[in-house]
């Protein structure tokens, strides 16, 4: 559960670089469910030979202890009786010898008697024969009775009782055999699984050891750098040249100094909102030709699309061949189906192909555009080690270069890019119009740069629309401008300012 939880759920178009450590840390993941399933292993080992091999065998022992100590209550309950009986019959010997005695003194005192008549005497000496013969019978029967409980309570503890502990020890002695034969197998289900979970450890160490700094460290240059030139040497102004120059001069000159100092403004203003990593990431949507990126990394996007739409164009052309395929069978035999039914998908596949090879040449075309710039800068870096004195590497506002280094001292920057893409750049601008207003739905803290905090219920004046990243950019009545959540406000446009 755990692989499963930490696992990446990529997907097949994913193609991010892939570091070191995140390689490794898939590869000991895998080891890891390896392991897991080794652990399983010995769970259901543990299930079946021991814990559950083990409760058969104590329901068995408790079957056959109960057994033995119902044996044991029988025999006890069997000599309880035979006390019983001997103590009974004691009892009555000891009751008919006393009848018995007062039965010879009752004769032996009418005897005596010289009053007494001869036949109260022979009565009395009746009764007392009577009496002693009763009381021999009982002797009898308590001697029979003593006889037999002796013989019964030897043979209880010397065969009965030994003979039931005998089986209870043997039965306890094979339950420690079994419980022996339960920890074997327990340390043999772990045994049996070690070589394999010492390969997922050691499959663990290699994925340790497979991890490289400096790999992942190239990794993130390749996958981030831009591909922009460090701003060139400024040249220098001569101001002198107003003392010295003439008045038709003048009228030349003027423009010139007047662009270079916008030039020089927009350029630093340009190469400071470039160090996004130190300063603020330029805010804009995203274009189509991805302008909005760095020369690299808009050569790496529009290659990227480039091979999806090679890839898609495949595909398509894989289908129109089947389905011509499926055409021509339906032609030769009719019965299988009708030819006409595949002339609109075939319609469609071709559709898409003459779409997709389009979006192909365009994206082809913007690529050139951007290694050729990519090659142009390159000449002119080299151009720059022989003369300092020229400027050489500027950028035009889309983030790309132009080809001569006049143009840009003369000429004012080319608006080429979104007109909002490097608005934080030129501060000193006249404040954009407003095209609407909106009410601040929920409050909003505003803690990253760019944007604006605003208060539930505050009323902002709209100056740039959502275009589509899920920003609106706002401003107060102080002036303050920011950047504010679409989903937290309700927006009123203009009329005559929608759609522009």
């Amino acid at each position: 559960n755990l692989v499963k939880k930490y696992c990446p759920k990529r997907s097949s178009k994913d193609e991010e670089p892939r570091f070191t450590s995140c390689i490794a840390f898939f590869n000991i993941l895998n080891e890891l469910n390896d392991y897991a399933g080794q652990r399983e292993v010995v769970a259901e080992e543990m299930g079946h030979r021991v814990y559950g091999e083990l409760m058969r065998y104590s329901h068995d022992l408790k079957t056959e202890r109960k057994m033995h100590l119902q044996e044991g209550r029988k025999a006890q309950q069997y000599l309880d009786m035979c006390w019983k009986q001997m103590d009974n019959s004691k009892k009555k010997f000891e009751r008919e010898c006393r009848e018995a005695e007062k039965a010879q003194q009752s004769y032996e005192r009418l005897d005596n008697d010289t009053n007494a008549t001869k036949a109260d005497v022979e009565k009395a000496k009746q009764q007392l024969n009577l009496r002693t013969h009763m009381a021999d019978e009982n002797k009898n029967e308590y001697a029979a009775q003593l006889q037999n409980f002796n013989g019964e309570q030897h043979k209880h503890y010397y065969i009965v009782i030994p003979q039931i502990y005998k089986q209870l020890q043997e039965m306890d002695e094979r339950r420690t055999i079994k419980l022996s034969e339960c920890y074997k197998g327990f340390a043999d289900s772990e045994r049996k699984v070690i070589p394999i979970i010492s390969k997922c450890l050691e499959g663990m160490i290699l994925a340790a050891k497979s991890v490289d700094e400096h790999r992942d460290s190239q990794l993130v240059i390749d996958c981030f750098k831009s591909g922009f030139e460090p701003p060139g040497d400024f040249p220098f102004e001569d101001y002198s040249q107003n003392i010295y120059r003439t008045i038709s001069d003048g009228t030349i000159s003027t423009p010139k100094q007047e662009g270079m100092r916008i030039d020089s403004k927009t350029t630093v203003g340009k190469a400071k909102g470039k160090l996004w990593l130190f300063g603020k990431k330029p805010k804009g949507p995203a274009l189509e030709d991805f302008s909005h990126l760095p020369p690299e990394q808009r050569r790496k996007k529009l290659q990227q699309r480039i091979d999806e739409l090679n890839r898609e164009l495949q595909k398509e052309t894989d289908q129109k061949d089947a389905l011509i395929k499926m055409r021509d069978v339906y032609e030769k035999n009719p019965q299988m189906g009708d030819p006409s039914s595949l002339q609109p998908k075939l319609a469609e596949t071709m559709s898409n192909m003459d779409r997709l090879r389009m979006e192909i040449h365009k994206n082809e075309a913007w690529l050139s555009e951007v290694e050729g710039k990519v090659a142009a800068r390159t000449d002119r870096r080299h151009s720059s080690d022989i003369n300092h004195l020229v400027t050489q590497g500027r950028e035009s506002p889309e983030g790309s270069y132009t080809d001569d280094a006049n143009q840009e001292v003369r000429g004012p920057p080319q608006q080429h890019a979104h007109p909002n893409e490097f608005d934080d750049e030129f501060e000193d601008d006249d404040p954009l119009p407003a095209i609407g207003h909106c009410k601040a739905i929920y409050p909003f803290d505003g803690h990253n740069e760019g944007t604006l905090a605003m208060k539930e219920g505050e009323i902002l004046y709209i100056i740039e629309e959502d275009k589509g990243d899920g920003w609106t950019r706002a401003r107060r009545q102080n002036g303050e401008e920011g950047y504010v959540p679409t989903s937290y406000i309700d927006v009123t446009l203009e009329k005559n300012s929608k759609g522009s």
